[in-house]
């Protein structure tokens, strides 16, 4: 069972459906019991850190979230659910994150482009994230288009737990890694059929 983490956000829905398309049993949930139990959790999130941030601790969902984690339960942070997971966000600096990752997600300096970026971009994928977690069916020369909508993007402290990266006025990190946790930047439930087989692949974790 796919258990999506219920506080409010703006994709959770879209989000939903697509789980459903791919034939898993999954659930919108806000309920602690429910997670705890669950085979697989997304984190989905759209909009500003902060308020984000405010509605899951509002939720009370926190320390569960934490614990399976913890535990080893597999965990997909999409669009602002991968910022969540980092320490802190400069879009509103008094508001701690999950800290999950070690890092900061900082605004998106791009001069002369648009900001919020919004649209389809190619993907970079390391080499070595090619052979496991949720890009494990992509070719070794493919850089798939995935549909992005953000201003900020994430900085890890430690580099190597990057997984993807995309050029917008410079690299952008695209998706992270470590242990039972994927998170990506990108909107996959919006991305076609490539984003419902990385939907797919994370499944199979």
């Amino acid at each position: 069972m796919v258990a999506i983490i219920d506080y409010g956000a703006g994709n959770l829905f879209s989000v939903h459906k697509a789980f459903l398309y791919l034939g898993a049993d999954a659930v919108v949930t806000n309920d602690a019991s429910v997670l705890k139990s669950a085979d697989h959790i997304v984190l989905p999130g759209v909009g500003a850190f902060g308020d984000c941030m405010s509605n899951l601790e509002n939720t009370g969902l926190i320390p569960t979230i934490l614990d399976c984690i913890q535990k080893g339960t597999p965990f997909l942070g999409i669009c602002v659910g991968l910022q969540l997971l980092f320490e802190e966000s400069e879009e509103t600096p008094e508001k701690k994150g999950l800290a999950v990752f070690s890092g900061q997600v900082k605004k998106i300096d791009a001069p002369g482009l648009k900001i919020p970026h919004m649209g389809w971009n190619s993907i970079d994928i390391t080499v070595s994230d090619r052979k496991r977690s949720i890009f494990s069916s992509f070719e070794s020369d493919h850089a798939p288009y995935m549909y992005f909508v953000h201003s900020y993007y994430a900085v890890p402290e430690d580099a190597s737990v990057i997984t993807s990266a995309t050029t917008y006025g410079g690299v952008l990190t695209a998706s992270v890694a470590r242990d039972n946790v994927q998170a990506v930047q990108f909107h996959p439930e919006k991305s076609g059929d490539i984003g419902l087989q990385l939907l797919k692949n994370f499944l199979q974790l």
